[in-house]
């Protein structure tokens, strides 16, 4: 796994670069920082969030979070216009995304998880329809604002590379180190919570404070790879179950990793995809969530049979 992220990181960096290290090999750098950064953050929050309701088809994703960002987005320009993104900034745009993310998490868990967290479907489906109650609003809203307003949100609205500031990743790189060390501390709560809530009790876990802690540290998660690279809907549940099948198990110090290398995997690879095959007649959003949606609709499928 290791060998291949690094062969895809040399062939992405080096690939009819020209050996330009003025502009095109440092333009590259970034969005393969980027692409590590996003694929860590994907990988962590989708695992660890699977690993709070104990089913393989739930991500953050599907509970909305991404949908908030995206109102987020469309109300600042719908308020503010332009001159809102530019007075904000990147950075305040980024961190302001964080905070969202955090109340957002704190409402998921008050309203949500408490009561419908051993009825997986039940909860599966409040999860989709408040996405789509989130999306209409964002939607109804895009209608309201101007062609060029629409313009910028739509660059936001899909995965990509390079929209990545070089001082945003600095920011990123030190939160993500931050909640990666927590995690370390942490990993064997984690695994303790895998067996489920009884279980996890019986052990001495305070189940519902730790359910609110990674909540938190998930919102983190989500919207520091939203803000970087957008929205990535399926992706966290094809990268949290190729990770559960080459580890073999669902111990975290196996399946973090793993997940890592499979999102920062696909994400290369989609990329010079996009870059080198199709010529940017496509883009990295429609690849991957083509593989990944249907990836999910198979799981779901799936699990709906075997229930």
């Amino acid at each position: 796994m290791v060998l291949s992220v690094i062969f895809l990181a040399i062939l992405f960096i080096f690939f009819n670069a020209g050996l330009d290290f003025n502009y095109v090999i440092p333009q590259r750098l970034i969005r393969l920082a980027t692409i590590i950064l996003g694929g860590i953050c994907i990988a962590f929050s989708s695992i660890i969030f699977q690993t709070l309701v104990s089913n393989r088809i739930l991500t953050p994703s599907i509970m909305g979070y991404e949908a908030v960002y995206l109102l987020w987005q469309v109300m600042l320009l719908f308020i503010f216009g332009t001159y809102g993104l530019s007075w904000l900034g990147l950075n305040g745009n980024f961190f302001v995304s964080i905070l969202l993310m955090l109340f957002y998490s704190w409402a998921i868990h008050r309203w949500l998880l408490t009561r419908h967290r051993h009825d997986v479907f039940q909860l599966l489906l409040f999860g989709l329809v408040l996405t789509m109650v989130i999306s209409a609003v964002t939607q109804f809203i895009q209608l309201k604002i101007s062609p060029g307003e629409f313009s910028i949100f739509q660059g936001l609205s899909y995965a990509s590379f390079n929209r990545s500031q070089s001082e945003t990743l600095i920011y990123a790189v030190i939160m993500v180190a931050i909640v990666l060390w927590i995690l370390r501390k942490k990993r064997a709560v984690l695994d303790v919570m895998v067996l489920g809530r009884e279980q996890a009790m019986s052990l001495g876990v305070d189940h519902h404070q730790y359910v609110k802690f990674f909540l938190a540290i998930i919102a983190i998660l989500v919207a520091i790879s939203t803000s970087l690279i957008g929205p990535t809907a399926f992706m966290g549940v094809f990268i949290a179950n190729i990770a559960y099948a080459l580890a073999g198990n669902h111990q975290h110090k196996f399946t973090l990793p793993i997940g890592c290398g499979v999102a920062i995997a696909i994400f290369l690879i989609a990329q010079i995809l996009v870059e080198h095959v199709f010529n940017y007649k496509t883009t990295v959003s429609i690849l991957v969530n083509l593989v990944c949606g249907i990836y999910f609709l198979v799981l779901t499928v799936r699990a709906r049979g075997v229930s």
